[in-house]
């Protein structure tokens, strides 16, 4: 999952994105609000959080446009204009969630992970096979009633191979599907993630494994 974080304070900005992609989220951050609009003219971004005092162009003239252009993504506004007032206009702008400066990184990353789980409802997000239960939704995998701790990306990985089970899926979809593009990215960042989903599932509890077909890609096959 990618998020697009719009902050002019280099270092809150810089510790907004760290937060965040320790919790396995891709990150891209601009500090102008001209800068937000042309990278959401792009695919990929499953949430934004915007800084509403921002030169040019505030928070919520940003937001407003993006809900004008269509867009429906989670917004999530981040200010120290705490009246009732400004969180009443804010949300009126189209913003999701408001939260008010300073705040505990922890906070910032349950406000994140409800306004995804929010986006996600509606759409079918468990997948089954083996004894694997996968929830894209509260991002929560258990393998034979276990549970089993997962990053963001790890849990889209896996959701990716198994609801695909018995198909190869190749190195180009995955980086797509999961990176949102190849641009700039280390293919053997794949490899890496594989390696983090087969110790984290012990193969003869899940009842499932994950085959390395080489040259092409990766496939999940009932053990047997």
């Amino acid at each position: 999952m990618k998020i697009l974080v719009v902050e002019d304070d280099d270092q809150m900005g810089a510790l907004i994105e760290r937060g965040l992609q320790a919790e396995g989220y891709e990150t891209v951050r601009v500090s102008t609000g001209v800068d937000a609009l042309i990278a959401l003219k792009g695919d990929g971004f499953s949430l934004a959080a915007i800084d509403v005092m921002l030169p040019q162009m505030s928070g919520f003239e940003i937001c407003r446009r993006i809900r004008e252009s269509g867009n429906t993504m989670p917004v999530l506004l981040l200010t120290a204009r705490d009246t009732v007032d400004d969180r009443v206009f804010g949300l009126d702008s189209g913003a999701d969630d408001y939260l008010t400066k300073p705040f505990a990184f922890a906070e910032l990353s349950a406000r994140v992970r409800a306004l995804l789980r929010r986006r996600s409802m509606g759409a079918p997000t468990t997948v089954e096979i083996g004894n694997i239960v996968l929830d894209s939704r509260d991002l929560r995998v258990t393998v034979a009633g276990r549970a089993v701790s997962m990053s963001p990306k790890e849990v889209a990985l896996l959701r990716l191979l198994c609801s695909r089970a018995g198909t190869t899926v190749d190195r180009t979809t995955i980086l797509e599907e999961i990176w949102n593009g190849t641009n700039h990215i280390d293919p053997n960042i794949v490899d890496q993630y594989i390696s983090y989903l087969r110790r984290k599932i012990d193969t003869d509890a899940a009842g499932v494994r994950i085959v390395t077909v080489r040259g092409t890609g990766y496939a999940v096959e009932l053990a047997g």
